[in-house]
């Protein structure tokens, strides 16, 4: 018994190394921004629709690598820049730019350190210019 526990354990931490990033976002997103991405407005912003937006906004980029849940999440930076890449084009496919190009970890290791103090303030300075 103690044989299978132990193969089934090493099977079970195996698959979360190699977690696909839906599976990260699962674990590491959905607690605040819920398994839809809704969020919960105004506090967790959606992830639906306006990060595909922002990633066509100068800064936009490296605002959404900075939010304190990306830069800070248990994830390396190959895994971030995946995570970044599904959710939007799971959840914004309809308002990233059409030469929208994918997070790589280079991106995320440059951005990653300089966390976003108040995240909120910067995401208002992005949409700023465009406001009528």
């Amino acid at each position: 018994m103690a044989r299978l526990l132990s193969i089934v354990t090493s099977h079970t931490l195996a698959s979360w190394a190699n977690a696909s990033p839906q599976v990260d976002y699962a674990l590491h997103c959905t607690g605040c921004h819920l398994p839809d991405g809704s969020g919960l407005p105004p506090d967790v912003p959606s992830l639906r629709g306006d990060p595909g937006r922002i990633a066509a906004l100068p800064g936009g980029r490296e605002y959404l690598i900075r939010v304190p849940g990306s830069s800070q999440a248990p994830l390396d930076d190959t895994e971030l820049a995946a995570v970044l890449n599904w959710l939007l084009v799971e959840f914004n496919a309809e308002t990233l730019p059409s030469r929208w190009k994918p997070f790589t970890s280079s991106e995320v290791a440059k951005h990653r350190p300089r966390v976003l103090e108040d995240p909120a303030r910067a995401r208002a300075a992005l949409f700023k210019p465009y406001e009528e």
